[in-house]
């Protein structure tokens, strides 16, 4: 592309992980293709792309936005006021900064700016992480010029003609291979000989998941495994208090996990949520799942993520309701089947899609172009 034009290209939205961390991915990737380019990040205040997006050495502009809570609350009736202060602060955004194209990776911010761009003419570009659209993906849908998704099925949504399988882009650290399985488990201080078991439950943790551990700890010593057990920083006082370190040596219990990648190496077996992003880097990964979908998300969509790849047998699910009681069960179980491991592993790996984020920065690049 021409040397001589700064390209200017605004992406929006946030909330969580699931939006952010790929928000920064595209962001990453459009860097590297572009000679000249200048990036703007559109969040919502005191979301998480507030601090992640300066991190990652970008400039972000915070909306006074929030969503729209399923109960009665002070928070419904402000609603309507912030989505108006949002919407007139958005085209002010447009008509300052005049991006080449606007971004939306969902969440509550990517409404008024995405719509702010499309009224103002500027070409708009989607990106939906789950197999069953959130509601701002879904009005925004009308005015985009691409949808870069990650499941089928989502022609019941969207456009056929609009929609791109791009995947879901993921951290670099991720995306390019680890390291050996005995370096790894070496690393975090485990035995390399016996099978171990990492459970994720996101940066704040996942009651059900930590309490099923817990709850199957001596069931887990029993069957000479290993855990690396991730339980979120909300979590980790209290089962760190009832965590009896000198009985259960084959555990380590701990808040947040930088070095995920190390920590996937490791592994034999995984025990997730099905969030959007984690499903994406576990596809990468390659090795057999787990997954116990959150049911307090909207649309029950974790649910539906997960069932997109148990219908391909690539990963097993066990229920929130159920996890506590059956979880460590079904995955002593697993771990025994070496065959049904194996199946699960390959079959996962082949529903990765390693260079989605080259698929989506090529799209916003052929938007750019035209």
């Amino acid at each position: 592309m021409s040397t001589n034009k700064t390209y200017k290209i605004i992406i929006s939205g946030g909330g969580t992980g699931g939006h952010v961390f790929p928000a920064i991915a595209i962001a990453n990737g459009l860097r590297e293709v572009l000679s000249s380019v200048e990036i703007l990040f559109v969040g919502a205040k005191g979301k998480l792309e507030m601090t992640k997006v300066p991190e990652a050495g970008y400039e972000i502009i915070g909306l006074n936005i929030s969503g729209f809570q399923r109960s009665l609350s002070i928070q419904n009736l402000l609603f309507p006021f912030k989505l108006i202060i949002s919407l007139i602060r958005s085209f002010i955004i447009i008509a300052r900064f005049k991006p080449d194209v606007a971004i939306g990776v969902g969440g509550y911010a990517s409404g008024p700016l995405l719509f702010a761009a499309a009224k103002k003419g500027v070409p708009t570009v989607l990106q939906e992480q789950n197999s069953y659209p959130g509601i701002t993906n879904k009005m925004l849908a009308k005015h985009a010029q691409k949808i870069c998704v990650a499941y089928d099925g989502l022609n019941n949504f969207f456009e056929s003609n609009k929609i791109v399988k791009t995947g879901n882009p993921v951290r670099k650290e991720i995306s390019y291979g680890a390291m050996d399985q005995i370096a790894a488990k070496e690393y975090f201080g485990f035995e390399r000989d016996r099978s171990l078991i990492l459970v994720i439950g996101g940066s704040l943790g996942a009651r059900t998941l930590n309490e099923s551990m817990f709850n199957g700890l001596d069931k887990i010593k029993d069957e000479s495994l290993q855990l690396l057990w991730q339980c979120g920083k909300l979590y980790f006082d209290e089962f760190d208090g009832k965590l009896n370190k000198e009985k259960y040596t084959n555990v380590q219990l701990t808040k947040f996990i930088t070095e995920m990648d190390k920590a996937y190496a490791a592994a034999d077996l995984i025990i997730s949520r099905a969030g959007a992003l984690s499903i994406s880097e576990l596809c990468l990964i390659g090795k057999p799942v787990i997954l116990v979908p959150s049911p307090n998300v909207a649309e029950d969509h974790q649910t539906k993520n997960a069932m997109a790849l148990v219908e391909n047998n690539a990963a097993m699910m066990v229920s929130d309701a159920d996890a506590r009681e059956n979880l460590v069960i079904d995955a002593i179980k697993l771990i025994r089947n070496k065959n049904k491991m194996t199946e699960l592993g390959n079959n996962i790996k082949a529903m990765a899609f390693p260079d989605a984020t080259e698929q989506i920065v090529a799209e916003i690049i052929n938007i750019i172009k035209r």
